[in-house]
């Protein structure tokens, strides 16, 4: 508890999945959340839980993340409301998986305006604020397709290999304001788009069984790492790409070996 007292979050994707994750765990720790999303019903109920718990910690906005008249009004309000932002959490996203002979570029647009233009400009309209606090922590979803992908996520995997470049790029120019900037590279996490990934049960059967774990991570999972890459604790680390895969992205390919226990 603590951990993040004295902090403003804003989440972006708040309203379901490791967005609302790492909001209500932000808020456990002590900061002040500003959580977003597109859906308001799905953000509002997150809020109103993480309120139930401590009166006037989070507020629920609605946000299409693509859009940068969006992004300014939100901020905008959130500092009215809480003060400078000191900590922006990047969560949004889409899969929209499609076979790269399909791939058109209404496709391409809308899944790299989602997923990379998005971060930018909250990026963007939200670093003042960080200037002027004289302290800020940015943390970009990116994902494990950025080193190790597969077939149909030609788009996604673009959108996030551009997070994860961008990022590192940010962290050199903003650390003279004392702004750190890391992406995290979550693997097989069990959510929604999860669920669009894996939509049989055989599917989702055979996406554990190539855990080394033996199993899918928690979105919960992401936010602790979230919750440490947004506070004082990670005081030295910025331009990181933080891989949080349970082991996949080391395991030799096709290894089926076994260890008795």
């Amino acid at each position: 508890m603590g951990r993040l007292t004295g902090k403003v979050a804003l989440v972006t994707g708040a309203g379901n999945g490791q967005g609302a994750a790492e909001a209500k765990l932000m808020a456990k720790e002590g900061a002040k959340v500003i959580a977003t999303d597109i859906n308001f019903e799905n953000v509002t109920k997150v809020v109103e839980e993480i309120n139930a718990g401590n009166l006037g910690s989070a507020l629920a906005f609605k946000h299409d993340v693509s859009s940068k008249e969006d992004w300014i009004q939100v901020v905008e309000e959130g500092v009215k409301a809480f003060g400078p932002i000191t900590v922006l959490v990047n969560n949004a996203g889409i899969l929209a998986p499609t076979t790269y002979d399909k791939l058109t570029h209404e496709h391409w647009t809308k899944v790299m305006d989602v997923n990379a233009w998005s971060q930018f400009v909250g990026m963007q309209t939200v670093i003042p604020y960080m200037k002027k606090a004289g302290i800020g922590s940015i943390i970009n979803i990116a994902s494990m397709a950025v080193v190790n992908s597969s077939g149909a996520f030609t788009a996604y995997t673009a959108s996030k290999g551009a997070v994860d470049a961008f990022s590192r790029a940010a962290a050199i120019e903003l650390a003279p304001f004392n702004i750190r900037v890391n992406s995290v590279l979550p693997g097989t996490i069990y959510t929604s788009m999860v669920e669009d990934a894996f939509p049989d049960q055989e599917s989702m059967d055979a996406a554990v069984a190539s855990q080394p774990l033996g199993r899918m991570g928690r979105p919960v999972d992401v936010a602790y790492l979230v919750v440490y890459l947004a506070s004082d604790e990670a005081y030295f680390t910025t331009g990181t790409s933080q891989l949080i895969d349970g082991g996949f992205n080391v395991q030799a390919s096709g290894s089926t070996a076994k260890i008795d226990r």
